[in-house]
């Protein structure tokens, strides 16, 4: 799992989650047989959905910036108490 157990999600989430992001026009959908011969929904991200990720990710970049900035700063004034 690439969030090594730290992010767990139910089915209802994800799915909730993947109706937003196809109504937002963020991903699309088709209809298809999985490898073990079922009936599955894929999903794709489209252009929309790339240039929403690259505004998303410049934003989380710049807030945990900022965050490492305040916890540093907490850090440099603990020393000057001690």
């Amino acid at each position: 799992m690439v969030s090594g157990n730290a992010l767990l999600l139910n089915q209802g989430t994800i799915y909730a989650s993947l109706v937003r992001l196809e109504q937002r026009g963020w991903i699309g959908s088709r209809w298809g047989t999985s490898d073990n011969k079922r009936k599955a929904k894929f999903y794709s991200i489209t252009a929309a959905g790339r240039r929403q990720l690259t505004a998303d990710t410049h934003y989380w970049e710049r807030l945990k910036d900022v965050i490492e900035r305040v916890m540093t700063m907490d850090k440099s004034a603990e020393g000057a108490d001690a």
